[in-house]
């Protein structure tokens, strides 16, 4: 059936749908669309492998809306679950494009805002409601959200929400929701996480993958830079944006504090407009930073991963990855910023000695190599510091650890190199210093005293 499908006409959706996609100027399904909405449409369970930036999110919303169809009662018919606030917010975007020309109500619930008003809406009648898991039950706990009428259950970027410990939440939602219902689950990755999700609530799934696990898009042209310390990252990162061809940047950094630093060196080198988002800002400050980049506002927005899946923008030149991600998934997610909708884009990988062993994983994770390029003869190597040094010993012991477990460490693994070439040295000169000293008996007093 899916090679029958050329238009969204084809899949019988409503007039009401058809004409919110025509706005969007959408003129044909993506192979995610093609395989996944029939299924859905019939009632199917349904697993979804598909990388970002593949329209995933309009493969479930479509044939929900459809099922849905108009305002009914006061209670949620669908609930659907995602990870973090800016995933609910991408979500909540595209509901607000689909069903346009519905009466359909929907409510998002996310934390870092006080629940007051989001309780209200749910009071005054939804149909729809888009949850992260923590908030969804913090609500229902009140006894503000009676669950008794759902019938769809929707786990959005399964994956992540696995990485990010909400296991024991999603259980307890289970257990409060009805049983008799259709559930999808989306993901980019079938980790073996997801696949124990998978078993725990769906019945008998159809699995749709449009392409070969945790791939990275063809429109997204990968790069790798061999960039020794922190220091020299940040003269770089300097160099590339003095190109007036970055037009629109997402920068991503591994930590909170990196991102905060790289923010305002961009600030203070006037090489913006720039903001940056992590979880230790306010909601609208995160809100209206993302509504900035969106817009064409902002040149640069720095990020930390736990955006990278909430990024929805169609004209990203360029993805930055100032840190190599410790979750290799992360990689996926973090470039999938950019080449979407059909754009082409570059993705470009800073990495010290200790990020280029996690370099080799990720490899293997997208299958294929990252074509490594020298670092432009203009650019200011700096020396690498001592606690900065020492710090990536460590992060390499701890690869190699996790590697080996009988890895013992750099310092033993130096110590042995040493001892081997010390002994062959002194086996070639006749040196006795590795031979075991002679037992040096004690003396014997009583004999002594006989003497005398």
């Amino acid at each position: 059936m899916a090679k029958d499908i050329q238009s969204f006409e084809d899949f019988k959706l409503n007039r009401q749908l058809i004409n919110a996609i025509e706005d969007l100027g959408f003129t044909e399904p993506t192979p995610i669309q093609v395989k996944a909405i029939p299924l859905v449409s019939a009632g199917h369970d349904v697993i979804g492998i598909a990388q970002t930036g593949t329209g995933k999110t309009a493969a479930f919303l479509l044939p929900l809306l459809m099922k849905i169809k108009y305002a009914q009662g006061d209670h949620p018919r669908a609930l659907i679950l995602a990870p973090t606030r800016e995933l609910i917010l991408q979500i909540e975007e595209n509901i607000i494009s689909l069903s346009k020309y519905t009466d359909l109500r929907f409510v998002s619930l996310y934390g870092g805002v006080g629940p007051k008003t989001q309780i209200e809406i749910v009071e005054a009648g939804v149909d729809i409601i888009l949850a992260t898991p923590g908030r969804f039950l913090d609500i229902y706990l009140k006894g503000k959200i009676n669950t008794r009428m759902i019938k769809t259950l929707i786990l959005d970027e399964a994956d992540k929400m696995m990485d990010m410990g909400f296991m024991p939440q999603i259980k307890r939602i289970l257990e409060v929701i009805p049983v008799k219902r259709q559930n999808m689950l989306f993901s980019a990755t079938m980790s073996p996480f997801v696949k124990r999700l998978s078993e725990d609530f769906l019945e008998f799934p159809e699995i749709v993958e449009v392409t070969p696990e945790a791939l990275t898009i063809d429109t997204v042209e990968q790069v790798l830079y061999e960039v020794p310390n922190m220091k020299t990252k940040i003269n770089f990162l300097e160099k590339l944006l003095q190109d007036k061809g970055f037009e629109r940047v997402i920068v991503f950094a591994k930590t909170k504090s990196t991102a905060d630093n790289i923010f305002k060196y961009i600030e203070r080198k006037r090489l913006g407009p720039t903001r940056v988002i992590h979880s230790n800002k306010g909601q609208n400050s995160r809100i209206n930073a993302m509504n900035e980049f969106k817009e064409g506002n902002l040149r640069v927005l720095v990020s930390t991963d736990i955006s990278a899946r909430g990024i929805d923008v169609s004209m990203v030149s360029h993805v930055i990855n100032f840190d190599v991600p410790i979750i290799y998934e992360d990689y996926v997610h973090r470039i999938g910023r950019t080449g979407r909708a059909k754009n082409v884009g570059t993705a470009i990988t800073f990495a010290n000695k200790a990020e280029l062993l996690h370099i080799t994983k990720i490899e293997e994770l997208i299958k294929q190599k990252i074509p490594v390029v020298e670092l432009p003869a203009d650019v200011l190597v700096e020396e690498t510091g001592a606690e900065e040094n020492r710090t990536m010993e460590l992060d390499i012991d701890t690869f190699k650890r996790k590697e080996d477990p009988d890895f013992k460490g750099a310092f033993h693994e130096k110590k042995a190199r040493v001892f081997k070439t010390d002994k062959a040295y002194n086996a070639k000169s006749g040196s006795n210093r590795f031979k075991k000293p002679r037992k040096q008996s004690k003396p014997n007093r009583n004999a002594k005293r006989k003497k005398k």
